[in-house]
């Protein structure tokens, strides 16, 4: 016995005009089911047609009731992006500046402009670039 598709044929004899109920027949005969979000809809226009009975009407929202429930997942949480150390990156203007072709510090520098991680030893071999070259 099919609960559902009783209802969808008396829904379809009280209602023959409405473009929602033979779109959820058609549906439902040609998929086997209706998403949780459609059977409720269904349920709706089910309460004020005084034709179909009440007995089906509680089966049908038993079988919503059973149906999960799915919802959005919550908006993830983005990383902070690193604060710029300006004190940093004017060491790094200042080295290049005094020395334009040093592979190391550019490569430094490249980071630091592409609001990259700087490492703790990254950090230290800045400082000591710093030392011996200014």
């Amino acid at each position: 016995m099919d609960i559902l598709l009783d209802i969808l044929n008396q829904m379809i004899k009280a209602h023959p005009s409405s473009n929602f109920i033979n779109s959820l027949h058609q549906q439902y005969c040609n998929r086997g089911g209706l998403s949780k979000k459609q059977l409720e809809g269904l349920h709706s226009k089910a309460l004020k047609t005084a034709s179909i009975p009440q007995n089906k009407i509680a089966t049908l929202e038993a079988i919503i009731k059973k149906k999960p429930t799915r919802e959005r997942a919550a908006a993830s949480i983005t990383a902070t992006l690193p604060v710029k150390d300006k004190e940093l990156g004017n060491t790094l203007t200042a080295i290049l500046h005094k020395y334009p072709g040093h592979k190391r510090v550019l490569f430094l520098k490249s980071k630091f402009d592409n609001d990259e991680n700087i490492s703790a030893a990254e950090n230290a071999e800045i400082e000591k670039f710093k030392k011996l070259l200014l």
